[in-house]
């Protein structure tokens, strides 16, 4: 049998009381597995937890119990090095939803591919400007690119740019935290091909954080759909999406626009 690349059991964060207030348990006992080469997607509204969730996968936050183990590490709450931060970089990585935000507006995309490929171990500058142009080509862009700053690129063009960067020192997982959310429709259909094919050509495993139950369907093989940090369905994608049991998921599955759906006048 192959070892998950992603394993979490019994996760759980709660937020201590502030100001007075109640404490807040934001991920309640939360388990799944993500094989390697493997897609999972993790839905819910606003507030499900599912965010938490990615924030404890990177060690933004701290879980109050549970186990997280990634390429066979084990993930504790303890603080570490900067050493052992990079040694981490090398197994996950993320996507983050706004790509004008998640890159420094002064630097070109030279400057922040580069860097990204020399803080994980590449040292020799021939060696970086050809990782670097290999990066650039497997997103779709080209020298042209290479040479603006963000606020010359358009949304798409800027989150290929933290694709690649998020790819530099070759991750074996990426988590992609509403990655597409802030994209138009059509740039989203391109840069959901474009997360297809980079996972079939390098084996990479996506960790894929959505409300959308329309776009997890092309990028997960499995999916968890959670509400107030609780696990109400798992599955394989298509099961539920097309026979979902839980009313929470018909009532998400139902929301989805369909063929000649109109807004609704007020």
């Amino acid at each position: 049998m192959v070892e998950p690349i992603l394993e979490v059991r019994h996760l759980r964060k709660v937020f201590g009381p502030r100001r007075g207030g109640p404490a807040v348990v934001a991920v309640d006992d939360v388990s799944f597995t993500v094989p390697p080469g493997g897609s999972l997607a993790i839905v819910g509204e606003s507030g499900s937890g599912k965010t938490t969730i990615a924030r404890m996968l990177l060690a933004l936050e701290t879980p109050t119990s549970g186990r997280i183990r990634v390429a066979g590490h084990e993930r504790g709450g303890r603080r570490v090095s900067t050493a052992e931060r990079r040694r981490r970089a090398l197994d996950l990585q993320i996507v983050f939803q706004n790509p004008y935000t998640s890159l420094d507006p002064r630097q070109r995309v030279r400057g922040c591919l580069d860097e990204a490929v020399r803080l994980h171990g590449t040292h020799d500058r021939r060696a970086r400007q050809e990782r670097v142009l290999e990066l650039l080509h497997q997103v779709g862009l080209d020298e042209r690119h290479a040479r603006a700053v963000p606020r010359q690129l358009s949304g798409g063009q800027c989150q290929r740019v933290a694709i690649a960067r998020a790819l530099a020192p070759a991750p074996r997982i990426l988590v992609l935290d509403e990655a597409v959310s802030a994209l138009d429709v059509s740039v989203q259909g391109q840069i959901l091909n474009l997360l297809a094919d980079i996972r079939t050509e390098t084996g990479v495993s996506y960790v894929f954080i959505s409300h959308d139950l329309a776009v997890v369907r092309q990028v997960a093989d499995d999916l968890i759909v959670m509400r107030r940090g609780q696990v109400l369905e798992a599955g394989r994608t298509g099961l539920i999406l097309d026979a979902p049991r839980h009313p929470y998921t018909r009532q998400l599955r139902a929301s989805v626009p369909g063929p000649g759906w109109t807004p609704r006048g007020r």
